[in-house]
């Protein structure tokens, strides 16, 4: 699939990008004022307080005990819940949207994840660490050592990182599992959204995060 012509999203005030993190403020563009979201891998709930900031309804599930936490201290209605056993217990179109930020390399099946998302949700919001970007090229192949970045912190050892992919590996699995995508944003290493007038490659090497708005392909086609 062909990176070009995908449109990214802009236009959030000055005040906005102060208090959030760039990738959220571009996850909470994507989704409609009213609807109905799961975020997954909610941590601290900083996603989830924009979104309901934004009138959006928002629900959350996040794997540690101690994120759980800090999101019902915020008023924040999460549970704790594995994205990998436990959204098969949800129904089909339970939600608007289902957004998975930053842990869909943490998880154990990615594929049947990314699967579940869609069935649950009439759409779904990615976005992910790039492992093709260039800094981390050229740290294994400069300092022969597995990668680290302020977005990928941890060392071989201690990461809870168990499937890293690039920007192409992602699209590649989009156009496997018969998936739409609707937009797409690369983000540079300043969280700043490169061109959507470049090739694939480009955002493949220069994009530090990939954020991806899906829904399902048309049946039939």
């Amino acid at each position: 699939m062909s990176m070009q012509g995908v449109l990214p999203l802009s236009g959030f005030s000055g005040g906005e990008v102060l208090a959030y993190r760039p990738d959220h403020l571009l996850v909470a563009g994507m989704v409609e004022r009213g609807s109905k979201v799961l975020d997954i891998g909610c941590g601290d709930g900083d996603l989830l307080q924009l979104l309901e900031s934004r009138g959006i309804d928002g629900r959350g599930i996040e794997l540690s005990r101690e994120g759980v936490n800090h999101c019902v201290a915020k008023g924040l209605a999460v549970v704790q819940g594995d994205a990998d056993t436990d959204l098969v217990d949800y129904p089909d179109d339970a939600f608007d949207y289902v957004i998975l930020s930053q842990t869909l390399q943490a998880t154990r099946r990615p594929k049947d994840v990314l699967e579940n998302l869609l069935r649950i949700g009439r759409r779904a919001i990615v976005t992910f660490p790039n492992f093709g970007f260039w800094r981390l090229r050229l740290q294994l192949l400069v300092g022969g050592h597995m990668p680290r970045t302020d977005n990928l912190p941890f060392t071989w050892y201690d990461t809870p990182n168990i499937h890293f992919c690039t920007i192409k590996d992602f699209v590649q699995l989009c156009d496997e599992i018969g998936v739409k995508m609707e937009r797409a944003v690369a983000l540079d290493a300043y969280a700043r959204p490169l061109r959507v007038a470049m090739p694939w490659w480009f955002w493949n090497m220069f994009g530090e995060q990939g954020v991806f708005l899906l829904s399902r392909a048309e049946k039939g086609r």
